[in-house]
């Protein structure tokens, strides 16, 4: 079992602090569209009126609450822009999460890389789509993005899923939906005190009509949606609503506070503290058991401490007196860019061809059928239709990667 009293820089952002949360959540609101309650699907009352406040806050024309995380918002988020129909391109970052390319293949969509192509020179683009903020906490220009996407027509969708904290206050920037996203998908779990799975769908302008995103989200979400959860976004709401301003100025000034007392470099999100190390994953295994910090995740050269408003001055200064006792010094290290691939065929034509089990290393000049995750982050290696060359190779090697099939080496391919 997990050691519930270690002081937990890592999600969810409510950090069990039940003395900000008003208590635990008791089984007494676990029900279902019982009479009062109002229905997920088809909100008119309690959960339309929590809506109408989460579009509110968030500067979006409309929003929809949601119980199984970011994933499921940004499934319905593509096909709401590719109106149900399969074909054309998608715009993207390489470093998306897994439900992106989930998305990708459902949809049928050929996907084109940012890091390779500008948004003017795509053809048959119909939507563009970026990670902002990223896991470690680097930034895009979501406004410069918002702007090229719509002078070709398309919507910007932005999985914001680690930016729920944003546009809440000046020390953080704005986010996504007021500088020109059409959607931005955010997880309330990460970065706010909200129960795990807690997340919101916000919509603005109407490339991507409210209505549309609506039906979708009905598509890909449970028909039986947790009322606790629904209850726990609720609460947080609230929560940033009454309190929110008192709450980010104490957070901004623990976060300054630990910056000056430790030295460490921000990344373009102060909230995400990540710590240089000679080896990430020795330093989390001594946070873990010589001071008894949880920390979010680690690299080959650092380890990520995630905070949120629901973080104490208690739960700062021990990772303070941590990263001084440990001599942490250096600038954290940059996101790494891994080669991407040339593309045989679309991610969906290749799960659809017959192949076989090859050892990676033997398996230069084939197309592989699954993707190859870098873990950490989650970033993919490979994914199906690209062709296998050298230098994807010579990264495996290198990283400790993970795949759809089972575990390396061997990977499928045709």
């Amino acid at each position: 079992m997990p050691d519930y009293t270690r002081i937990p820089f890592h999600m969810p952002g409510h950090k069990r602090n039940l003395e900000l949360l008003g208590g635990d959540l008791p089984y007494a609101i676990d029900i279902t569209e019982i009479d009062g309650a109002d229905n997920l699907h088809d909100m008119s009352g309690r959960l339309a009126e929590l809506s109408a406040l989460a579009a509110r806050l968030y500067g979006a024309d409309a929003a929809f609450p949601m119980v199984n995380g970011s994933t499921g918002g940004i499934l319905a988020a593509v096909r709401a822009a590719v109106n149900g129909k399969s074909g054309g391109t998608i715009a993207l970052t390489r470093e998306a999460h897994k439900s992106v390319y989930n998305a990708v293949e459902l949809c049928d969509l050929m996907p084109v890389y940012l890091e390779n192509a500008e948004i003017a020179d795509i053809p048959d683009l119909r939507c563009v789509l970026i990670t902002s903020p990223t896991y470690l906490g680097r930034v895009a220009d979501v406004a410069a993005t918002a702007e090229a996407a719509h002078k070709r027509g398309v919507p910007l969708i932005v999985d914001a899923a680690h930016g729920a904290h944003f546009g809440f206050s000046d020390g953080f920037p704005r986010n996504a939906s007021r500088i020109g996203a059409d959607v931005e998908i955010v997880s309330l779990h990460k970065t706010l005190p909200a129960l795990t799975q807690s997340s919101l769908a916000l919509v603005s302008g109407g490339l991507i009509p409210a209505k549309e995103l609506e039906i979708q989200l009905r598509v890909f979400e449970t028909s039986s949606p947790s009322y606790v959860l629904l209850e726990s976004v609720a609460r947080c709401l609230r929560l940033l609503e009454s309190r929110g301003a008192e709450l980010f100025a104490a957070y901004e000034r623990r976060l300054r506070r630990f910056y000056a007392r430790t030295g460490l470099s921000t990344a373009d999100d102060i909230g995400k503290i990540v710590i240089p190390a000679a080896n990430g994953r020795a330093l989390m295994k001594i946070f873990r058991e010589q001071y008894n910090i949880e920390l979010e995740m680690c690299g080959p050269d650092y380890a990520l401490a995630m905070t949120s408003i629901a973080d104490t001055d208690a739960n700062f200064d021990a990772l303070a007196a941590a990263v001084l006792n440990e001599r942490v010094v250096g600038t954290p290290p940059a996101e790494t860019r891994y080669h991407i691939p040339r593309r045989a065929c679309s991610p969906k034509e290749a799960r659809q061809q017959r192949g076989e089990f090859t050892h990676y290393r033997a398996a230069a000049g084939k197309i592989s059928r699954e993707y190859v995750w870098a873990y950490p982050p989650g970033v993919p290696l490979l994914v199906p239709g690209e062709i296998i060359d050298a230098a994807v190779i010579a990264e495996l090697n290198a990283t400790e990667p993970k795949s759809d099939y089972g575990k390396m080496p061997k990977i499928s391919v045709y």
